[in-house]
C-alpha cells in the first residue's frame, strides 16, 4: 500500500538554504526515492526570495513536477498567521483536495500559518498530522530566538509580561492571546517531532503534552568523508565556521577571541569563514569589517558558499566552530562537521551542548565568552594528541534513509491506530 506523504516547510532551500529547509527537503528526496511512497513538497515563500506572480498563489522552483512553491506573502509574524485567507485558503484547499495526503508533515508554519493545521483536519479529516518543531518560533516572538531584544541576554521562558519587556508596544495581554491561539491549532496535531531533547523540554514547559513529542534525531545524506588536513608538524591549527554572519551566530564573540589570540602572541593559527551576511544591519556589518580588519591575515573571509562546495571547504580546516550565543536546537552544520569527522568547539548550551560530547567529540565553551573560546582554541592547537583523541570518537550523524524509516514507522504507527479507532466506531 502506498502511503502519501506532504511535505510543508517555510520556504525552497533553492531560495532560501536553510537547515530547516535543508533537512525537510533530503527527508523528502528520501521519500520520493521510495516505491511504497508519493510525496510531494509544499514550500511557502515571499517577496524576500519570489515575487508574486499573477493567477495562481503556485510557483515551480524548477523542472520536478512533485515541489510546489506557494507564495504567502501576507503574514501576520507575531500570530504567526497567514492573513490573506481569501488569496491562500482556496489553493492550499484546491491542493489538499488533489493530492489527498495520508501524512501531512509540517516543519514550519512560517508564512503558511498556524492555521493550515486546522484547514487540513477540516478538508481530509482522515490525515494525520505530523510536526517538526525545528526552532522557538511559537514560544517567542523574537523571531524564535528566546533572547531579549535588549542586550545579550538568553530568555528561558514566554510570559505576557517577559514579552511585553521585549515589545513593549504589543500590550502584555495581547502575548497571553497569541500563546493561547497557537497552542489551540497545535492541540490539533497528531505527533511532534523533537530534534533534540532540549527543544522537546522547551516546548513541553510551554505547555505540549510530553506524550505528544518524539525525540528523533535529525540525519544526512551519506557522503564521502573529506580528507583530513596533510600537516608535517602534527599542529592542528585551522578553525573553520561555517553558516551565516549574524549576531545570534556569535561571529563577534568569535572574531574576539581570534583579536586575543594575536594580542597574545598567538599567531600560528587560521580562521576560515565561510557565509555571507544577509540580511544584517550596516552596523552589524560594520562592527565585523572592522573585527576582521584587527585580525589579518590569521582570518581569511570566503563568502558564501553552496552544499556542493562543502567537502572541499572542509579539507582545509581541522576544527569547526559553532559559537552561537541562542540556544540553537539541532544545528546542521554540527552534523556536517561530524559526517567529515572534524572535532567542533561549540557553546555548551541548547541543543550544541546535546550534539557535541565535551571533551569526547568537541569542546564545550561559555557562549559569548570570548576569553572562553580564545582559551578552547589554544587548548585545541596546543594539546597533544587532542585532536587525534577527539576525531577518533565522532559518531557521525545517521545515514538519511535510516531517518527516514524512523519517520515512516511513526507515520504508519499513526494510520494504523487512525484504522483502529474507525473500526471501533464502525463496530460500535
Amino acid at each position: 500500500m502506498t502511503t502519501r506523504v506532504l511535505v510543508v516547510a517555510h520556504n525552497h532551500p533553492n531560495f532560501h538554504p536553510g537547515g530547516t529547509e535543508i533537512f525537510a527537503h533530503d527527508l523528502f528526496s528520501e521519500y520520493r526515492s521510495r516505491p511504497d511512497v508519493t510525496a510531494l513538497f509544499l514550500a511557502a515563500t515571499n517577496n524576500l526570495h519570489r515575487g508574486q506572480r499573477p493567477g495562481t498563489s503556485f510557483q515551480s522552483p524548477g523542472d520536478a513536477a512533485d515541489e510546489v512553491v506557494m507564495w504567502c506573502g501576507h503574514f501576520d509574524q507575531l500570530n504567526l498567521s497567514q492573513i490573506d485567507s481569501y488569496g491562500v485558503v482556496p489553493h492550499i484547499v484546491s491542493l489538499l483536495e488533489d493530492f489527498r495526503p495520508d501524512i501531512v508533515h509540517i516543519h514550519h508554519v512560517l508564512l503558511i500559518g498556524v492555521e493550515f493545521i486546522a484547514l487540513v483536519r477540516r478538508i481530509l479529516p482522515d490525515a494525520r498530522i505530523v510536526m517538526t518543531l525545528h526552532d522557538y518560533y511559537p514560544i517567542c516572538a523574537h523571531d524564535g530566538l528566546m533572547m531579549r531584544t535588549k542586550g545579550r541576554e538568553r530568555c528561558d521562558r514566554a510570559t505576557p509580561n517577559r514579552c511585553n519587556g521585549c515589545f513593549p508596544d504589543v500590550a502584555a495581554d495581547r502575548f497571553l492571546l497569541r500563546e493561547k491561539y497557537i497552542q489551540t491549532h497545535f492541540g490539533q496535531v497528531h505527533r511532534f517531532i523533537a530534534p533534540s531533547r532540549f527543544i522537546k523540554e522547551r516546548f513541553v514547559s510551554w505547555g505540549l503534552s510530553p506524550d505528544s513529542i518524539e525525540v528523533v534525531a535529525n540525519g544526512r545524506p551519506a557522503t564521502v568523508p573529506a580528507a583530513h588536513r596533510r600537516t608535517d608538524s602534527g599542529r592542528r591549527s585551522v578553525f573553520g565556521y561555517f553558516g551565516n554572519l549574524n549576531p545570534w551566530k556569535g561571529i563577534p564573540t568569535l572574531l574576539k577571541a581570534t583579536q586575543r589570540l594575536v594580542e597574545e602572541g598567538f599567531d600560528d593559527f587560521e580562521l576560515r569563514l565561510h557565509g555571507g551576511a544577509p540580511f544584517q544591519s550596516n552596523t552589524f556589518v560594520e562592527e565585523i569589517d572592522k573585527l576582521i580588519a584587527k585580525t589579518e591575515p590569521h582570518v581569511v573571509r570566503l563568502g558564501p558558499y553552496s552544499r556542493e562546495d562543502i567537502l572541499n571547504l572542509m579539507t582545509a580546516v581541522d576544527w569547526v566552530v559553532v559559537p552561537s550565543i541562542w540556544w540553537e536546537n539541532a544545528p546542521l552544520v554540527i552534523q556536517e562537521a561530524f559526517i567529515h569527522r572534524r572535532p567542533v568547539l561549540v557553546s555548551g548550551i541548547g541543543g550544541m551542548a546535546e550534539a557535541v560530547r565535551d571533551g569526547i567529540d568537541g569542546l564545550h565553551v561559555r557562549p559569548d565568552d570570548p576569553v572562553s573560546l580564545a582559551s578552547a582554541m589554544r587548548k585545541a592547537i596546543e594539546t597533544p594528541g587532542l585532536w587525534d583523541s577527539l576525531a577518533a570518537r565522532i559518531n557521525p550523524p545517521a545515514d538519511m534513509t535510516v531517518v527516514a524509516e524512523r519517520h515512516l514507522a511513526l507515520y504508519r504507527d499513526l494510520l494504523r491506530g487512525a484504522e483502529i479507532i474507525e473500526l471501533k466506531a464502525d463496530a460500535a
